[in-house]
């Protein structure tokens, strides 16, 4: 009789500080349910074992930032039935991608003993400018709910349900007080895609946009009122540049005010 094949789950890494493989680790009793209905394939944060593709789903972690990585997604792509990229540094260059904005030659001798022994681009990447991506999970690091939401409809064939609303929403969720409104802080939440649960806001500190911009975000609409409120534009740059620097939303508006 013929067994019914665990589809092949496999994870992946490029330049990163491992923090979102890490939720998937965190997952814990989560993570031994859907154990039990896949074969985790490849997975080198957790184990040696690997096992050849083709793989049902990939999941990437990181940015592009070598030849060579360039190279290899194309290899994982063609090996993946599905690609799913996994937090700010695979969905948006990640922090490393303030490089983008100067010459990265520059650093490399200040950082480096023996720069000579340093090949990198001269911008850090996400995976989509490279291949095609199925799916993406924004946040550094990402939420393991939405992660286990995710592996589990693309397994199904359906599509995920995450939310597409801005930080605010789980700020009223939570009962948490307007920090923008109320007391005039900072705050990235009304152009930031929810999935960290409003946790900054709930200790009194605004958000970071770690989970990128939300969709048709309006970046400038936040800039012209720091601006009324007498923030500089130096200041509303960096605010900008930070986990997601150069998603496209948050690296047109940090532009427009260097």
């Amino acid at each position: 009789m013929a067994t019914h094949r665990k589809p092949k789950l496999a994870v992946w890494k490029f330049a990163s500080c491992d923090g979102c493989q890490l939720t998937l680790l965190d997952c814990e009793d989560e993570l031994l349910a859907v154990a039990g209905a896949i074969d985790i394939a490849n997975f080198p944060e957790a184990s040696r074992a690997v096992v050849k593709g083709p793989y049902d789903v990939s999941l990437v972690e990181g940015s592009i930032t070598t030849a060579h990585d360039a190279e290899r997604i194309h290899q994982i792509r063609r090996d993946s039935k599905i690609l799913v990229t996994i937090g700010a540094c695979a969905t948006a260059g990640g922090i490393q991608a303030l490089r983008n904005f100067t010459d990265v030659k520059s650093y490399i001798p200040v950082v480096y003993a023996k720069p000579d022994y340093i090949e990198t681009l001269n911008k850090s990447t996400p995976i989509a400018d490279h291949v095609a991506v199925d799916f993406e999970l924004r946040g550094c690091p990402i939420s393991k709910k939405q992660l286990i939401e995710a592996i589990i409809a693309l397994l199904a064939g359906r599509k995920p349900r995450l939310p597409n609303y801005s930080v605010c929403m789980e700020c009223k969720r939570r009962d948490t007080t307007c920090l923008a409104v109320a007391e005039g802080l900072p705050c990235m939440g009304p152009v930031t895609q929810a999935g960290c649960g409003a946790i900054c806001p709930s200790y009194h500190r605004g958000c970071f946009g770690c989970f990128g911009p939300k969709e048709s975000s309006n970046a400038e609409s936040l800039s012209h009122w720091w601006k009324s409120h007498g923030m500089e534009s130096r200041e509303i740059v960096r605010w900008f540049r930070s986990f997601n620097a150069y998603a496209d939303a948050f690296r047109k508006e940090s532009e427009a005010h260097e």
